[in-house]
């Protein structure tokens, strides 16, 4: 089970509505130095506010990124630049000891620049595609976009839900249990 302490948090000055909504959990008005389990910041403020407390936690920098890692990996087949994935190799290196902060910096704006590429690669594509749309076929193709839009954007809540779910079982998993998985 991993501890923090509401004075760690305090001093890593949360955001004001995360620190109210803790403390009316926990039942209390001010910071002290009682450990304070990772896994009631996660029942009672969710992933996000349980995620950030492990910014105040240094010794467990390695294992917040790894997690951060472990995270990424899991949508690794959606990633078609070769440099989104490479970053994730340097940052699972990096949290181990085996790369260096400039190795990781480079990573870091190969895989930012990966990421600025990717919104004008998808454009374009749509552009091309919507070329070939012929006037006689556009009511067609509008209804047709509009169901699959439509069905898409139901498989990516419930794509989200999961990836969540499966977020804050692996979260549990390293940081809430008596015995740490690697």
């Amino acid at each position: 089970m991993t501890y923090t302490t509401l004075n760690a948090i305090r001093n890593g000055n949360p955001c004001a509505d995360g620190w109210a909504k803790l403390l009316r959990h926990l039942g209390k008005t001010e910071a002290d130095d009682e450990p304070l389990p990772l896994r009631e910041i996660l029942d009672s403020n969710g992933l996000d506010d349980a995620l950030w407390c492990l910014r105040v936690m240094p010794h467990l920098d390695r294992e917040a990124r790894l997690f951060a890692a472990w995270c990424a990996r899991q949508v690794q087949h959606l990633m078609t630049d070769p440099r989104s994935i490479a970053a994730l190799d340097v940052a699972e290196r990096y949290a181990n000891g085996k790369a260096t902060d400039a190795e990781l910096i480079e990573a870091r704006d190969a895989a930012n620049a990966a990421a600025r590429d990717a919104p004008n690669a998808a454009a374009n594509a749509a552009a091309r595609a919507a070329g070939w749309d012929t006037a006689r076929d556009a009511p067609n193709a509008a209804a047709n976009a509009a169901a699959n839009a439509t069905a898409r954007a139901a498989e990516w809540a419930a794509a989200r839900a999961a990836a969540r779910a499966a977020q804050e079982a692996r979260f549990v998993e390293l940081f809430c249990t008596e015995e740490p998985k690697p």
